[in-house]
């Protein structure tokens, strides 16, 4: 079906996932590959529950520092040309021609810059079903503020979310205070956001033995402004310790790191096991001299184009992505 993009379709996105008790992801993505690993996945689990219209959320930052996705989707490093790439991608993808054209397919505007993003913010947010307007690295009180005039202007036209406290980034602990129900509830009421992001104690980009999911804390924010949160920094939690996030109040969660952290080291691995087709017997040959490969890595066999070309990372990658996002279907998909 087309995107879901008008306010009221997606909250009737968001009210069906309620009514079946589904935490939806949504995935972010800075190149095709990854876009279609989550819409392939999305269509197959679907096709498993019995559900040819699984709604799925597809996200992209714009200009922000930790991660600029759309900067990253065109190799001319423009962030305008790689969001309208990507909106056409997701434009054919979601087509009636398409395998995935059956899909509920959400696009979420991901931690969107109140300052480096302005020019963005100037666009017609009718072309997104959602936003994260981030204004956390103001004070609290211009936080609010800031937020609230963004609800105010265009609280009719798309699903907006807000941070009501800066969640560390990678490398600045120094910051990472945990969300109080109180101020969770103030900025939720005082903003008019439908989605409030809380630091319950996950971390952005890495993985890290001592972070952790507050699942106690999630469900005391829940008490107060319902199930409208979301998790962000999920892929730094282990599957097996996030639970039912529905439960804890959370509607939505973000993943994005482990799709590429995850999947990176098997090509790799993939790789020195073929490396002669990839490099050639002679140079294979020479890394193992220099004790750079190990025996069994290939050192015999001829170059093969099946080996050196982008369609052989890209597939790698496109599996192995699949694999990653299957566990969080069948997490919260139940």
């Amino acid at each position: 079906m087309p995107l879901i993009l008008e306010r009221k379709q997606v909250l009737d996105v968001f009210a069906e996932a309620n009514k079946h008790k589904w935490t939806l992801p949504a995935f972010n993505a800075e190149n095709i590959t990854t876009v279609e690993a989550i819409l392939e996945s999305a269509k197959e689990y679907g096709e498993k529950i019995g559900n040819e219209e699984l709604p799925i959320i597809i996200g992209i930052t714009n200009n922000y520092k930790d991660r600029p996705q759309s900067v990253y989707y065109t190799h001319t490093r423009r962030w305008d040309i790689g969001l309208r790439l990507f909106l056409s991608d997701l434009s054919v993808l979601t087509s009636a021609e398409s395998p995935y054209g059956k899909l509920k397919v959400l696009i979420f505007l991901d931690h969107i810059q109140w300052d480096v993003d302005k020019e963005l913010l100037d666009w017609d947010m009718s072309q997104f079903s959602g936003i994260m307007f981030d204004a956390s690295t103001l004070p609290i009180e211009e936080n609010i503020k800031k937020t609230a005039a963004f609800v105010e202007q265009n609280r009719d036209k798309i699903v907006i979310e807000g941070a009501c406290d800066e969640i560390a980034s990678k490398g600045h602990f120094d910051k990472n205070e945990l969300t109080t129900p109180e101020l969770a509830e103030r900025y939720f009421n005082e903003t008019g956001v439908d989605i409030v992001v809380a630091n319950l104690g996950t971390e952005h980009r890495a993985s890290a033995a001592e972070l952790k999911y507050h699942g106690e804390l999630a469900r005391k924010i829940k008490e107060r402004i319902g199930n409208h949160i979301c998790l962000h920094g999920t892929s730094s939690v282990p599957t097996d310790k996030l639970g039912k996030l529905f439960v804890d109040g959370v509607c939505k969660v973000n993943i994005w790191t482990t799709l590429e952290r995850d999947t990176t080291p098997e090509l790799f691995i993939d790789m020195i096991k073929n490396a002669s087709k990839i490099i050639g017997a002679k140079k294979a040959e020479k890394l193992f001299e220099k004790k750079l490969i190990g025996e069994n890595a290939d050192k015999e066999s001829e170059l093969s184009l099946d080996y050196f070309t982008t369609k052989y990372r890209q597939d790698l990658i496109f599996k192995q992505m699949q694999s990653i996002i299957k566990k969080y279907f069948e997490l919260w998909y139940v």
